[in-house]
């Protein structure tokens, strides 16, 4: 009976109502969309690298090395010899290892040396590998393969030249040795889309003629005598290495953190990306803090419209005093109908919410590289949603309360 009576009211003030569910409903739609994005930026930055059981490069701390080897932000304190990188790779642990030298750069993007075992080993999102979208991998000394956003941002093609920085913000250029674009990757979503992929050999082939970080004067090696050279490299920043058997990882860590002939260190790529995320992750916490207040923003108005129409209301109060209804039924009434708004405001948030995944999770995850699987709600996202329901409830007992104090009097009394 009393259902009945709430859902008569509320269809009697069907657009006030609907403007209310509607607000609820976008408040309840950014939170469960704001906790989506946030699982899913957690998600994609811990996969920005998959199936590399360690990183190694020079001693300092973990997660400097991670943040230059895997998001190529800052520079290594020191290079590991060619020799050590040796040493480490005939380990009989050790799977597959794979090199990574950094230093140049190309109009504010990240030059990367290292072999073409780096498009097989390297792996993102829960082991997807790099595709190459266009073009091919590296096959000549002087070819490159460069990221999708480097593609975008500089309008490349498979053929156009490419002409590398010395150093990460200098006015140099190896203008004698220019590349020449074979290959575009595919968007990833990872900081591979916005490097320069070079072979290791060209690292060293670019700085033929270069001595202590600047060009020897008046010496230009042509190209072709470049490439008969014996371009081993002296050193090499860092490296990504696969072990045969997880079981060996940490002995392996822990022969290469003890390495006699070098300071080295050996990172679980999965511990360093937690650690670096419990740094930036304060962020969530702040998006999270917001979206809630758009909530309980969209409930306190909630609270304003009963309060507001509580005077509209005060003869059909009092007519349901005068046919013998107690003043609990009055509140009761109240309180029914602001749990029927917000429970409506819920789902329908819920609706906008998986409406805007199916659109947009195509366009966010090609623009951001940030994927937002389309699941069933979760039991986090369902509480949310009966939270919302329950605070509706208790919002609504302040003007509820308000009508229940007021006497029969109050609504028969004509007021001019």
């Amino acid at each position: 009976m009393i259902l009945r009576l709430a859902w008569g009211s509320l269809s009697a003030r069907a657009l006030t109502v609907f403007m209310t569910i509607l607000a609820i409903a976008l408040s309840v739609a950014l939170f469960l969309g704001v906790e989506k994005i946030r699982t899913g930026a957690k998600a994609s930055f811990a996969d920005t690298i998959s199936g590399t059981d360690l990183i190694v490069g020079a001693r300092s701390g973990s997660v400097q090395l991670l943040l230059y080897s895997v998001f190529r932000i800052g520079n290594a304190t020191n290079n590991m010899t060619w020799q050590s990188y040796q040493d480490i790779a005939a380990r009989p642990d050790v799977d597959w290892i794979v090199p990574i030298s950094l230093g140049d750069s190309h109009r504010k993007f990240r030059v990367m040396g290292t072999t073409t075992a780096f498009f097989d080993r390297y792996k993102y999102r829960s082991g997807q590998s790099l595709v190459v979208a266009d073009g091919a991998v590296m096959s000549d000394l002087f070819d490159t393969v460069i990221g999708a956003d480097v593609a975008t941002a500089l309008g490349y093609n498979v053929g156009d030249p490419i002409v590398v920085a010395h150093g990460l913000a200098s006015f140099t250029q190896h203008k004698d040795q220019p590349f020449r674009v074979s290959g575009i990757l595919e968007k990833t979503g990872t900081p591979v889309d916005r490097t320069v992929i070079v072979s290791l050999r060209a690292i060293e082939a670019i700085h033929v003629d270069w001595q202590n970080g600047a060009q020897i004067p008046g010496q230009s090696t042509s190209p072709d005598v470049i490439r008969q050279m014996d371009l081993h490299p002296q050193a090499v920043t860092a490296a990504l290495v696969g072990v045969k058997s997880r079981l060996r990882v940490f002995s392996l860590q822990r022969a290469i953190n003890e390495y006699p002939q070098e300071p080295l260190l050996a990172i679980l790529p999965g511990v360093a990306l937690q650690e670096l995320w419990q740094i930036v992750g304060i962020a969530e916490t702040a998006l999270i803090g917001v979206s809630a207040m758009v909530v309980v923003t969209a409930l306190i108005g909630m609270m304003a419209t009963i309060f507001s129409s509580l005077n509209e209301r005060r003869r059909e109060m009092a007519i349901f005093r005068a046919m013998g209804a107690r003043p609990i039924v009055v509140l009761t009434l109240l309180v029914l109908e602001a749990v029927l708004m917000a429970a409506l405001g819920a789902v329908l948030g819920l609706f906008l919410l998986y409406v805007g995944l199916f659109v947009g999770q195509p366009m966010i995850d090609n623009a951001f590289g940030l994927y937002l699987p389309i699941e069933p709600p979760t039991w986090r996202e369902a509480w949310v949603l009966l939270g919302v329901v329950v605070a509706g409830a208790i919002v609504s007992m302040i003007p509820a309360l308000r009508a229940y104090r007021m006497s029969l009097a109050d609504g028969m009394m004509v007021r001019i």
